[in-house]
């Protein structure tokens, strides 16, 4: 039996397939030369690859699987504005196990303690403050439920205002619980400092900061 939760899901993916989402809303953004996007759960650098064409920004691309990092570093090899990590953004440094399914990994599945790869995962005000950013024009996050811990470590860190614009895709897991009160707690205490542009539920969903 479908639940309410799977079927507002499903209803969102068929809107948002029909709206074509990934080749439009997901791209266009004010962006220029100057500004400064982070791809969080950059898997091979596709997203990165349409930023850079589109608006020949500077790109911090983090993927914590050395198969996918070094595909996305090979790739943006000959481009200096272009910044490659081996390692996952979260609220902690520590090593973490990483199930092995492609762009599905996940570091929260417990499963993936007897059958994943071990990666590295750095704290993101850490290395906020170590990049000597200023500000982040986009931040995309698609990182298969570690977003959740993510996005309430920025906000309590007090740096969701130095972020313009938060792209982030919100994931329906087996292994985390409670992903619907997670993720409006999330929204409530970002609504108080950016305006939700579009939103398709656990699909995709843009947050663009108050002016």
């Amino acid at each position: 039996m479908i639940t309410k939760l799977e079927s507002e899901f499903m209803l969102a993916g068929n809107r948002w397939f029909r709206d074509d989402g990934n080749n439009t809303l997901r791209l266009n953004y004010d962006l220029n030369c100057d500004s400064i996007v982070f791809d969080i759960g950059g898997y091979k650098g596709d997203f990165a690859e349409e930023m850079v064409r589109l608006y020949d920004c500077h790109v911090y691309l983090f993927e914590p699987s050395v198969e996918f990092f070094r595909i996305a570093q090979a790739r943006f090899s000959a481009n200096k504005k272009v910044k490659c990590f081996n390692y996952g953004l979260s609220d902690s440094n520590c090593k973490m196990m990483s199930s092995n399914e492609g762009n599905k990994s996940s570091v929260m599945d417990v499963k993936s303690h007897q059958t994943g790869s071990q990666v590295d995962i750095q704290n993101f005000k850490d290395v906020f403050d170590r990049e000597g950013i200023e500000d982040i024009d986009l931040i995309k996050i698609n990182i298969e439920g570690g977003e959740y811990p993510l996005m309430r470590h920025i906000i309590k860190e007090g740096l969701a205002p130095r972020i313009k614009n938060f792209q982030v895709q919100f994931h329906i897991k087996d292994f985390i619980p409670n992903v619907s009160s997670m993720r409006e707690d999330i929204q409530h205490a970002l609504s108080e400092t950016h305006n939700l542009d579009w939103c398709y539920t656990f699909i995709w969903e843009n947050w663009s900061l108050k002016d």
